[in-house]
């Protein structure tokens, strides 16, 4: 345990004093008044026990007491400097903890952060992929991708995007002559895709006004990139969300059959501790996320 510390607060008014040899420079360089230093300085010779200053005409010189306490302070406080700036570089540096969905990540996050490192090569994302709500207050993570309304309780959070759900299938289901893909009708011919998103196709089926079809029927999926890829390989029609369809559409890899589509009432939002969202490493993590969006 430390002892015996004298005051701390008259430490810069004292190195700079030292350093200058005037109580007027010195003040002005710390933006007090020439009274201000010269209080703290006889606090600090109070508490020492000496004189640290030979007080002159027109001149300010450092007792042999004075010069030695110098040169131990200004190490000093050169040292807690440097702790300082280190602490500051590791948080614009280095780990970034990131959650989101699994099928988030796969389908959409995963294949953009080569952008984020190119532009932000200091910091390292570590990506944790879970289904589970992060509790800020026990897990390490700094910044959550959450899918819902928004209005999460003592966190900051900011609307990253909004998803529109459309029918999505593979281009050579387009192909067969047999059963054609041209109506919405023509669902009834086609075998349904499911997962387990709020928006289903009973919700979809009915804002399109469409009949005769089952909307229980089909295989069903627990993850939306499940989903995604048995649509890729031709096993049927899937019920599409934009963000996680849109690069597997952008490569021809799905198509969408028909311009129907309904917004979804669940968005993405970026959360965080609110103490922490202007934290350098969160910031400019979600500021290229809402970049990213928006190119979307």
């Amino acid at each position: 345990m430390v002892s015996r510390l004298p005051p701390l607060k008259p430490l810069p008014a004292f190195e700079a004093a030292a350093r200058l040899l005037s109580f007027t420079e010195a003040a002005d360089e710390l933006f007090v008044t020439q009274a201000a230093i010269s209080h703290q300085i006889k606090q600090l010779e109070d508490a020492l026990g000496v004189r640290l200053f030979r007080r002159l005409n027109r001149a300010l010189l450092l007792t042999e007491e004075g010069q030695a306490f110098a040169g131990a302070v200004r190490q000093a406080l050169g040292q807690i400097a440097t702790a300082a700036d280190r602490v500051k570089r590791q948080d614009a540096t280095g780990a970034l903890n990131v959650s989101c969905l699994p099928s988030f990540a796969s389908a959409w996050l995963v294949p953009r952060l080569a952008r984020f490192r190119a532009r932000h090569p200091e910091i390292d994302v570590r990506l944790a992929a879970d289904y589970e709500l992060t509790d800020f207050t026990v897990e390490d993570i700094d910044l959550a991708i959450r899918w819902g309304t928004g209005g999460y309780d003592d966190l900051f959070e900011i609307r990253m995007m909004t998803e529109e759900v459309f029918p999505v299938c593979s281009p050579r289901l387009l192909q067969d002559p047999e059963k054609p893909l041209e109506r919405l009708e023509d669902l009834r011919h086609h075998t349904l895709l499911h997962d387990d998103i709020r928006t289903d196709w009973r919700v979809w089926l009915t804002a399109a006004g469409v009949t005769g079809v089952n909307p229980d029927k089909g295989p069903r999926y627990n993850y939306s990139n499940l989903v995604l890829q048995a649509a890729m390989a031709g096993e049927g029609i899937a019920l599409g969300r934009s963000a996680i369809a849109h690069d597997a559409l952008e490569q021809g890899l799905l198509v969408k059959p028909f311009d129907f589509s309904i917004p979804s009432d669940y968005a993405y939002w970026v959360v965080c501790p609110k103490d922490r969202a202007d934290h350098p490493k969160i910031k400019a993590f979600t500021e290229w996320l809402l970049e990213e969006a928006r190119l979307d």
